[in-house]
């Protein structure tokens, strides 16, 4: 046995698969699936293939925490434009002002059966933005918001592929796995652009992540979706592309694509690849920076767990964790 598969045999034992780790973490499937994605329950690679387990120190670590389950599965409680409204203590309107201008990014979506796609947020994302920001909560929408919506009517699916993209940078274990990210939301064309060479294309393809697990039966809602997870905008193309060729430099000085010779001596990259050190700096987001002196939480995180003053009829995460997504 070869010191490789010495590590991998041990990682098996000592780690448990997905659903008798969720079943013992007390989450529901699809909690357990975005605990994943959140990085709140941490992952190892385990056999071919880069299967993933879970250690069984990570779920010690989550059992032995104050508050479990009840803890964990409120910083996984998600909920759509009604709840959030009501928790934030706004109109429904006022929130899908702030949703579409950017002020928090959606964890995931559905597309129901009129094709719409139907967004749900981290409550604890609201939570922690109404604290941070109550001048953006009552009055006229501030100048900055107006104007963002001006310019982009509708973030909300931006917002959902930076946070997406986000997660699996940080669960790419290589460097061309990590560069395979920017580059599935780019279409052929820019992908084209930005990669010339279609050895290393064709690599990355392989290697792209699934930016949505689930894909729905009927097919107009496929259509929905395979258009949601493509960048949009000029300047969010511009950004992934520019994400993209940054992310491949330092793939090809970690090593060629298979089947590629390396490229380290043919002189500049045609597509104008920056310097291996150099990292794009992300866009400037349109909501104000937070005020360091706003005033201390107002009981919105008592109301999120349920402890007192909940909003509506009480709704807690028990409550709502057996709803649709």
């Amino acid at each position: 046995m070869t010191v490789r598969q010495a590590q991998v045999r041990g990682v098996a034992e000592q780690s448990i698969p997905f659903a008798r780790a969720a079943r013992e973490l007390e989450l529901k499937p699809r909690e357990f699936e975005l605990a994943v994605q959140l990085g709140e329950v941490r992952t190892v690679s385990s056999g071919p293939g880069g299967r993933r387990r879970i250690a069984r120190e990570e779920i010690e670590r989550h059992k032995s925490a104050e508050g479990f389950p009840k803890e964990l599965r409120t910083r996984l409680w998600v909920v759509g434009t009604a709840e959030g409204a009501e928790l934030m203590g706004i109109s429904p309107a006022r929130f899908t002002r702030l949703a579409r201008g950017g002020c928090f990014a959606p964890v995931r979506f559905y597309v129901n059966r009129y094709r719409v796609v139907v967004w749900h947020y981290l409550a604890t994302d609201l939570v922690e933005f109404a604290d941070r920001n109550p001048e953006m909560l009552t009055g006229r929408t501030p100048a900055l918001l107006r104007a963002a919506l001006e310019k982009h009517p509708d973030r909300r699916a931006r917002s959902w592929r930076a946070r997406r993209l986000d997660q699996l940078t940080a669960a790419a274990g290589d460097p061309w796995e990590r560069a395979a990210v920017p580059a599935a939301v780019l279409d052929p064309g820019e992908l084209a652009h930005a990669v010339p060479d279609p050895g290393e294309r064709a690599y990355l393809h392989a290697l792209c992540p699934v930016l949505v697990q689930a894909r729905p039966e009927a097919t107009a809602a496929r259509e929905v979706i395979d258009e949601l997870v493509m960048a949009e905008d000029p300047d969010e193309i511009d950004w992934h592309r520019h994400c993209l060729i940054a992310a491949l430099a330092e793939a090809r000085s970690h090593r060629p694509a298979p089947g590629c010779h390396s490229r380290a001596d043919t002189g500049p990259d045609p597509a104008g690849a920056p310097d291996p050190e150099e990292r794009p700096t992300p866009p400037a987001e349109p909501v104000p920076p937070a005020d360091p002196a706003t005033p201390a939480r107002r009981g919105l995180w008592a109301r999120l767990c349920g402890r007192k003053g909940a909003p509506g009829r009480g709704r807690t995460p028990e409550a709502t964790a057996g709803r649709r997504p």
